[in-house]
């Protein structure tokens, strides 16, 4: 799985996801820094990336409109801010919740992330 990670997360969780294994870019790292959410997941789709968010209610419409306008994505997975923290002392969870995931077929599914057992 190619993950592109939305800008409320910080470098340092790319760098413990691309240590477990993963692919994963941040949004400035592709120069992506304060694009609309459209225009990231267009830009996530081209590119063939998977997008992390805790946007819930703009990528679950974006994705259902994509499916209805026929197109098709990488997926997106969603770790919901109550559930996940992204400060330091959270992210060893949010990366165990990405990796159980990353062996699924992500494609045109919206994941909501849960804690691994």
């Amino acid at each position: 799985m190619k993950l592109l990670l939305d800008e409320m997360y910080s470098p340092a969780l790319a760098q413990s996801l691309r240590g477990a294994g993963t692919n994963c870019q941040t949004v400035s790292e592709l120069g992506l820094t304060g694009i609309s959410d459209i225009d990231l997941f267009e830009a996530a789709v081209a590119q063939g990336y998977s997008v992390l968010t805790e946007n819930v209610a703009d990528f679950v419409q974006i994705c259902a409109d994509c499916i209805k306008g026929g197109c098709h994505h990488p997926g997106v997975l969603i770790a919901l801010s109550t559930r996940f923290s992204r400060r330091p002392a959270g992210m060893s969870s949010l990366v165990s919740a990405v990796l159980a995931v990353s062996s699924e077929i992500m494609e045109d599914q919206v994941v909501y992330l849960r804690h691994s057992p």
